[in-house]
């Protein structure tokens, strides 16, 4: 696995549109996102699938429950041999450390990047504070979830590549940010509040961008996404 890439949200509703956008790539193998919609649609067949053709898989499940929970449910996971998967940082460092524990136990070689979810970037500042009644800032809530996700001992945090100079700063250059939200400014914001360009989030040093509709929408996907990375990666 590369130390940056651009992973491809294949947020479709079942296997056969999946393959078919996957289809379209003959030279380049991006790295991929398996959401829910898909996972929970198609079992964890769909992994195998992918893994089959030569894609690094982020198994984007979030996973928050118990600690004892989560523990089982990604020694579940790591048996099937995705590269990254992920667990919500609100569900405290108890629960997170639980999730590092099983997805090490299960895991057959090497085991999978592991890391949190701070605050999602659908979530602006006003709904955080009104609706989840979190009065502090969303950079102040993402740096408190990055600092707890680290001492948890996972590997990064998903963030919105607005704050990942801010996780940078208060968790290291080493640890890894992920993050989705990302759009130019021709494109449609959809759901997301909190959004960049691939050239901004490089910028501000994140890892990893995820990036599905403006690829996995576009009228030559293969296009878009090597527009992405040339901008991403340089």
């Amino acid at each position: 696995m590369t130390k940056r890439d651009v992973i491809v949200a294949c947020d479709f509703k079942n296997k056969e549109d999946t393959m078919a956008f996957l289809d379209n790539f003959k030279e380049e193998k991006p790295f991929v996102k398996i959401g829910m919609e898909l996972f929970y649609g198609e079992g964890p067949d769909i992994v195998k699938a992918i893994k089959d053709r030569g894609h690094n898989i982020f198994l984007d499940l979030k996973l928050h429950d118990i600690p004892n929970t989560v523990n089982k449910a990604m020694r579940n996971l790591a048996r099937l041999g995705v590269d990254m998967t992920n667990v919500h940082a609100a569900g405290t460092i108890d629960m997170m450390r639980a999730a590092l524990e099983g997805l090490a136990e299960g895991a057959d070689s090497e085991r999978a990047l592991l890391i949190a979810v701070t605050q999602l970037t659908s979530t602006s500042q006003e709904r955080m504070q009104r609706e989840l009644l979190i009065n502090a800032s969303i950079e102040d809530t993402v740096a408190h979830y990055a600092r707890n996700t680290k001492e948890a001992g996972l590997d990064g945090v998903v963030c919105s590549p607005l704050e990942a100079a801010i996780v940078k700063n208060a968790c290291g250059k080493d640890f890894i940010t992920v993050t989705p939200g990302i759009r130019y400014p021709d494109g449609n914001m959809g759901d997301q509040s909190r959004v960049t360009t691939p050239a901004k989030a490089r910028e501000a040093g994140t890892e990893f961008i995820v990036v599905g509709r403006p690829i996995t929408q576009a009228p030559d996907p293969v296009a878009a996404y090597r527009r992405v990375v040339k901008d991403f990666l340089g």
